[in-house]
C-alpha cells in the first residue's frame, strides 16, 4: 500500500518536511494548511517541488466548520470553499479533508448536514476534487465514524466520502468492526496515529500526545485489518500531533514514521519484510575511551582479565565468565571520556538479522577492516549506539573473537566466589526526542519485547525508562531518557553484571581497591521497616551499599561502582523469577550519583 505523512507530523519549513518525507521513502504527503500559508513558495512551486521529490499530494487539510449551519453561514462557507478548491487546483491536490463541525453555530440536524455536504461536493466536483468527511472525536454533534458515515450515505454524492482517523475512533473507545460495513470506494482516506492510553481531555490528548503506530496503546493492526477488508485502496497516511516530534529533526522523525508503517503492514500481512531474528545473548559491550587506565582499573577490581587484543585495532578484550567488555582507545573515543559505544548481539543468523534491520531502515554502518578480519554486520540504533550481529565461538559461523590474539591470562573460572557470570543488562540513555523511536526500533528491528514504561523520580525531574528483552532474559536493554533535554550527552550509561552472590562480589571488588557507591543510612532504616532479614544481612547491605527489592516471584540485590566518564557498572543478583530492575531503588541511586557526578 502507498504510504503518506501529514506535514504537521514533522518539524521545519514545508520544503524541509517534503524533503524528509521523500528521503524516508514516503509516496505522498498531506499538506497541512498552516504549512502552506507560512511557505514563501507559490502553490505551483510547491506542486513542482513535490513532484520533483517523487511525492504525490494525497490530501489538503483541514476545512473546518462547514456543515449543519444556518443558511447565511453556509453561503459564506461555500465562498470560502470555492477559494480553497481553486487553491487546490494550483497545488495539484484532488482530495480535501472536511472535519465535523465544532462551531457553536452548528445544529444537531443530520438531514441538514447531509444536504449541505451534498452542495459542497457539487462545488468540489466542478474542480475535480473529492471531499473526505471526518468525525472529530470532539465534534459538536458528529463525533463517531459511524455517525459521519450515515451522513455521507444520506448525502449520496459521488464526490463525497468519509475519512477514517484511528485516533478519533479509538480514543473514544469505538468499535472499528463496523468499518467493514462501509463500501471501500466510499472510504476516501485513512489517517493513522497511535497514542499512549491516558485519562485526559480528548482534544488535548490528540493535539499533544499522538505518536506513530507501535509507540502507543491502540490496536492499529486490528483497525487496519477492518479497513482493508472493507476494500480500501488508498494510502496509509500518518497524522501525528506531537510536541516532541515538532521539535525534533525532521529527517530521523520521518524515518521513524516510515518504519512504523512498515511494521504495521507486517502485522496485518500486507507486507512481508525479512522475519525478525531475535538475539540470544549479549556477545560483548564495547567502551570507547581516550584513556583506558581508569576503566581498566575498575574492570580489574571486578575480576575481569585482559585476555586478548585485536590484531589491527587498539581494542582490548576483557573477560570474566561469559561477560566480555571491549576497550577501544581508537579515534572514536569522545572528549567526555569513557562511553558505551557498541553492543555485540549474539545472533542465530547474523546475515538475516542485518537484512531485517536494513529493510526497516536501520542505518547500515560501514566498517573499516583488514582483509583477514571477520565480516561483521552492524547498524546504528537511534541514539547512535552501534549494534553488531555476531556469533561467538560457534563452529558453523565465523566468530568475531577470531580477530583477537591472546594477550593475557585465560578468563577467570566463574565458579569462584563473587565472580561475574555474564552481562545481565545494559542501560542506554536516549536523546529526549527519540525515546519512543528507540523502543519501536528495538522491538521491530531486533524482535525484542518491550515492557511497560516506568517513571522514576530524579532530584531534578523525572527519569523515564523502558526495558526491552528476549523471552528468556538473556538479552535485556533498559532504555532511559533523562529528566531534561540537556541530559542527552552527559547522563551516565551502565553495564549490569550478573553474579550468584552480590555480597561476595562487592567484598571482592572493594578488597581489590574498587569504590562502591555508598547509599544513605535513611534508605536502610526504611528497608528494615519494610522487610525482615536474616541476622547480619541488612548490616552487610548497609556496609557495601547494596540495594534490595522483592516482588512476588523473587528477590533482587544490586550495587554500583562509581562512574568513570559516562559509564558505571552494576553488580546484580537475581533470585527466583525476579524480572525487574530495582526501579523502586532508582531514586536513591540517582540522588547519590548527582552528588558524586564526575566532571567530563
Amino acid at each position: 500500500m502507498r504510504t503518506s505523512i501529514a506535514t504537521v507530523s514533522l518539524s521545519g519549513s514545508l520544503t524541509e518536511k517534503l524533503t524528509a518525507a521523500a528521503r524516508a521513502g514516503f509516496d505522498g504527503v498531506e499538506i497541512f494548511e498552516n504549512d502552506l500559508l507560512a511557505s514563501p513558495l507559490a502553490p505551483e512551486e510547491i506542486r513542482a517541488r513535490t513532484a520533483d521529490l517523487g511525492l504525490r499530494i494525497e490530501l489538503y487539510q483541514p476545512m473546518r466548520d462547514i456543515e449543519a449551519v444556518p443558511r447565511d453561514e453556509f453561503a459564506r462557507n461555500l465562498r470560502r470553499a470555492r477559494h480553497k478548491f481553486e487553491l487546490m487546483g494550483r497545488l495539484g491536490a484532488d482530495t480535501v479533508l472536511v472535519c465535523s463541525s465544532t462551531s457553536p453555530l452548528a445544529l444537531d440536524d443530520d438531514a441538514l448536514a447531509a444536504r449541505q455536504l451534498h452542495q459542497l461536493a457539487d462545488l468540489a466536483e466542478e474542480f475535480g476534487i473529492r471531499v473526505a468527511y471526518e468525525a472529530l472525536a470532539w465534534g459538536r454533534h458528529v463525533n463517531t465514524y459511524d455517525h459521519a458515515w450515515r451522513i455521507v450515505e444520506a448525502a449520496d454524492h459521488p464526490a463525497l466520502g468519509t475519512c477514517l482517523d484511528s485516533f478519533h475512533i479509538l480514543a473514544r473507545g469505538g468499535d472499528p468492526k463496523g468499518i467493514e460495513d462501509i463500501p471501500g470506494e466510499k472510504i476516501f482516506f485513512l489517517q493513522l496515529a497511535d497514542a499512549p492510553l491516558m485519562a485526559m481531555d480528548v482534544l488535548q490528548w490528540s493535539r499533544h500526545y499522538r505518536c506513530f503506530p507501535g509507540q502507543g496503546g491502540f490496536d492499529l493492526a486490528g483497525l487496519l485489518g477492518h479497513v482493508v477488508r472493507a476494500g480500501y485502496q488508498g494510502p496509509l497516511s500518518l497524522e501525528v500531533f506531537n510536541d516532541v516530534f515538532r521539535q525534533a529533526e525532521a529527517g530521523p522523525t520521518a524515518v521513524d514514521a516510515q518504519r512504523s508503517l512498515r511494521v504495521l503492514q507486517e502485522a496485518t500481512g500486507s507486507a512481508t519484510p525479512p522475519a525478525p531474528v531475535v538475539p540470544t545473548g549479549i556477545a560483548f559491550a564495547e567502551l570507547v575511551t581516550p584513556d583506558a587506565e581508569p576503566v581498566a582499573a575498575v574492570l580489574d577490581a571486578l575480576g575481569f582479565i585482559r585476555t586478548a587484543r585485536h590484531r589491527s585495532k587498539p581494542v582490548d578484550l576483557w573477560q570474566q565468565g561469559e561477560a566480555r567488555v571491549l576497550l577501544n582507545t581508537g579515534p572514536a573515543a569522545r572528549r567526555e571520556g569513557t562511553s558505551l559505544a557498541a553492543i555485540g548481539l549474539e545472533s542465530p543468523d547474523p546475515a538475516a538479522a542485518a537484512r531485517r534491520a536494513e529493510a526497516l531502515l536501520a542505518p547500515v554502518l560501514p566498517r573499516r577492516r583488514a582483509p583477514e578480519d571477520v565480516p561483521l554486520d552492524a547498524v546504528a540504533a537511534p541514539d547512535g549506539t552501534e549494534l553488531f550481529f555476531c556469533a561467538t565461538d560457534r563452529p558453523e559461523l565465523p566468530s568475531w573473537t577470531g580477530d583477537f590474539e591472546q594477550a593475557g591470562q585465560r578468563p577467570v573460572d566463574s565458579s569462584v566466589d563473587g565472580s561475574v557470570e555474564r552481562i545481565d543488562h545494559l542501560a542506554l540513555t536516549q536523546p529526549w526526542h527519540q525515546f519512543d523511536e528507540a523502543a519501536l526500533f528495538h522491538r521491530s528491528v531486533l524482535g525484542l519485547a518491550a515492557q511497560e514504561s516506568v517513571d522514576v523520580a530524579d532530584p531534578y525531574g523525572l527519569h523515564r525508562s523502558r526495558a526491552v528483552t528476549n523471552a528468556d532474559g538473556s538479552v535485556r536493554i533498559a532504555l532511559g531518557v533523562g529528566a531534561a533535554p540537556t541530559d542527552d550527552g552527559t547522563r551516565p550509561q551502565h553495564i549490569a553484571l550478573a553474579t550468584p552472590d552480590v555480597v561476595a562480589a562487592a567484598r571482592r571488588f572493594r578488597a581489590a581497591g574498587g569504590r562502591l557507591l555508598p547509599m544513605p543510612a535513611n534508605y536502610y532504616d526504611d528497608l528494615a521497616a519494610r522487610y525482615e532479614f536474616a541476622d547480619g544481612e541488612l548490616a552487610a547491605y548497609r556496609e557495601l551499599g547494596i540495594l534490595y527489592d522483592r516482588e512476588a516471584d523473587g528477590e533482587f540485590r544490586h550495587c554500583y561502582t562509581e562512574t568513570v566518564g559516562r559509564v558505571f557498572f552494576e553488580l546484580v543478583q537475581r533470585d527466583g523469577g525476579y524480572r525487574g530492575y530495582g526501579a523502586q531503588n532508582a531514586p536513591v541511586r540517582l540522588a547519590v550519583q548527582h552528588t558524586r557526578r564526575p566532571p567530563y
